[in-house]
């Protein structure tokens, strides 16, 4: 039989699954490339501020994303729990994204101002304080290691060059606004002009420094919580 030829031979039969995968990649990319967009525009949808964004990285570094998703499907049940499902547009500056389908604690597209600063700080010193059946490891060295942010201006750089529509003045401002942010003391109206909606004010209860877990919760406040999800039905699915 003709089939055979692939079945005793490895190196045809991986040629083979090479070619049908590299022609089935091709029929779902190139569509794309003849779209003048792929990501509908979401009124509210900005850039990370720099604290956010030094959250995100330690969020990331800490692999909080092998165990907390930030992908709300269109499922009833989700939609329940959790809000609104997640909008490809939400993601459309990260890099890389947070969706995700495993989840060992609650996915947090929507955690955003949902708890207080005070929880976020005991949560992450202690989640078992708040949480009596979490299996989350503790994570209180982020309040006693003071951020690092030298680079942020640098950082905001190079993801502007990937897409990411940061000004000059943002690059320019970087270092101050994120002091502003962490300690509410500053520009704040300039900082929040560049980020509507930021959360500006002391994260870890030590207004005297600026923390990794004041970065931290600073980008967890902000998630879901840039779109007005009332303009958007949500139809999620009876599953």
């Amino acid at each position: 039989m003709k089939h055979e030829l692939f079945e005793r031979n490895v190196i045809i039969l991986s040629v083979a699954v090479l070619i049908t995968v590299a022609i089935g990649g091709l029929v779902q990319l190139v569509p794309l490339f003849t779209m003048e967009q792929t990501i509908e525009q979401v009124e509210g949808v900005r850039p990370y501020s720099p604290l956010e964004l030094a959250g995100r990285n330690i969020y990331v570094r800490e692999g909080c994303y092998l165990c907390h998703s930030q992908m709300i499907r269109t499922f009833r049940d989700e939609d329940e729990r959790y809000g609104h499902y997640s909008l490809a547009a939400e993601s459309m500056y990260d890099h890389p994204f947070q969706w995700g389908s495993k989840r060992t604690g609650p996915d947090l597209a929507r955690v955003g101002g949902k708890y207080s600063n005070d929880w976020h700080a005991l949560h992450l010193q202690d989640p078992r304080a708040v949480v009596p059946e979490s299996v989350m490891p503790p994570y209180a060295h982020l309040a006693t290691t003071e951020l690092k942010f030298g680079d942020v201006a640098q950082h905001m750089q190079t993801l502007r060059t990937v897409g990411v529509p940061y000004t000059d003045a943002d690059i320019a401002e970087a270092k101050s606004d994120l002091k502003a942010q962490a300690v509410g003391d500053g520009d704040t109206a300039a900082l929040l002009e560049r980020y509507p909606k930021a959360v500006v004010g002391d994260f870890d209860g030590d207004p005297s420094r600026v923390t990794e877990m004041d970065a931290v919760i600073a980008y967890l406040q902000m998630l879901g919580t840039l779109v007005d999800f009332s303009q958007y039905k949500a139809e999620p699915s009876f599953r």
